[in-house]
């Protein structure tokens, strides 16, 4: 059964510089977990329920040398983040950081994304349309965040991250950069290149002024109704949605 100590162990993982410290995030519930099994991804433990385990059994049979503790729902309540878990809790290492420039033709980059849940629901959106690679500020939220992960419904597991100084970084690319602004070109009406880079700026304050130089083309979604404006994940999913359209017709 999972100890004390070990539900102790977890707990302390909510904190980032104890991930930093013992190079290791942890996922929890069904979905996120079984994400986890199926990929290729390393796994240090996974602390589950009788019938969850039951369930896992293919996944399970593809890693014999995982540990693996039975747990009661409560014990992972208290453990994890939610505030309740008929699965459980997996725990993995934290890769080492790529090093080399990404490859992908398109790449989204991230400027100053601030919250957890944006930045998950991110990579959602980057899985779903084929971003393999996204590049982050530094200041953009931690991507083994729970809360992140947890958003991401899995899709941290198929997509590459790295944080770099933008203003550094983008110009190593040497291919266009597409910038999410509210004064630039109608995105119905843009033609996009083979390769690229889509930059979305900060919830509330857009690209920082220190990238404005690096953009070569300004997009914009046209406004139909009364709404203020669009939630960066949202915007991030229309202009996606017509870059792959465009590409591939």
């Amino acid at each position: 059964m999972l100890s004390k100590q070990k539900i102790k162990f977890l707990k302390s993982l909510q904190i980032k510089k104890n991930r930093l410290s013992e190079q290791l995030f942890f996922v929890e519930g069904a979905k996120s977990v079984k994400e986890l099994l199926a990929s290729d991804w390393p796994m240090a433990g996974l602390a589950a329920t009788e019938a969850f385990l039951q369930e896992c059994q293919t996944f399970l049979g593809l890693r014999p040398k995982l540990e693996v503790f039975p747990a009661t729902e409560a014990q992972l309540v208290q453990a994890g983040t939610f505030a309740s878990n008929k699965a459980g809790i997996a725990w993995a290492p934290i890769p080492k950081r790529p090093t080399e420039l990404p490859t992908a033709p398109w790449l989204l980059a991230l400027d100053d994304i601030r919250d957890p849940g944006n930045l998950g629901t991110l990579l959602r959106i980057a899985d779903w349309y084929g971003f393999q690679q996204i590049i982050c500020s530094p200041t953009t939220a931690e991507l083994y965040n729970p809360k992140v992960l947890h958003a991401s419904m899995g899709s941290f597991t198929r997509v590459t991250v790295w944080y770099q100084d933008l203003a550094n970084f983008l110009p190593k690319l040497q291919r266009p950069v597409h910038g999410a602004y509210l004064d630039g070109d109608n995105v119905h009406e843009l033609s996009f290149s083979e390769q690229g880079v889509l930059l979305m700026g900060n919830e509330a304050n857009g690209i920082s002024p220190a990238l404005a130089s690096l953009v070569t083309q300004k997009v914009h979604i046209p406004q139909f109704g009364g709404a203020e404006s669009l939630n960066v994940a949202a915007a991030t999913a229309v202009i996606c949605d017509n870059l792959r359209r465009q590409l591939r017709a």
